[in-house]
């Protein structure tokens, strides 16, 4: 089978209502039966459904044990940062988006991770 097939027959069904695509939780928040107690979800910057299909989709696509989504590219960028730690170095486009570079220069770069843009020639044929 092939991984897109395999794919498209991973998508879940939705048990409320027998849909086969995912529904698109807008939420915010979710009931709770007390603090802590809940369904899985409490509130959308937290965990959501519709994402948590898409992260387990993804991570199925790419042989993974798991996927992670992130409202932005920023966002992203951000948490993998994180990672990193004094005397780490970040190699970036000179024309990376302007707030990764901000973040880089005015956030990560105090933190002793040192960031290098490199200048991007463009093939003038292209």
């Amino acid at each position: 089978m092939s991984s897109i097939t395999e794919l498209i027959h991973s998508i879940p069904v939705d048990p409320l209502t027998g849909a086969i695509s995912v529904p698109i939780y807008q939420t915010s928040t979710f009931v709770q039966d007390a603090p802590g107690l809940n369904k899985g979800y409490d509130y959308s910057r937290s965990n959501n459904p519709t994402r948590a299909v898409l992260e387990q989709l993804i991570a199925k696509l790419e042989k993974g044990s798991t996927g992670l989504a992130f409202a932005s590219g920023l966002a992203a960028i951000d948490c993998v940062i994180k990672l990193l730690k004094t005397g780490d170095e970040i190699v970036a486009v000179d024309d990376i988006y302007g707030s990764a570079f901000r973040l880089f220069g005015s956030v990560y770069e105090q933190f002793g991770i040192k960031v290098h843009c490199l200048l991007v020639l463009k093939n003038p044929k292209t």
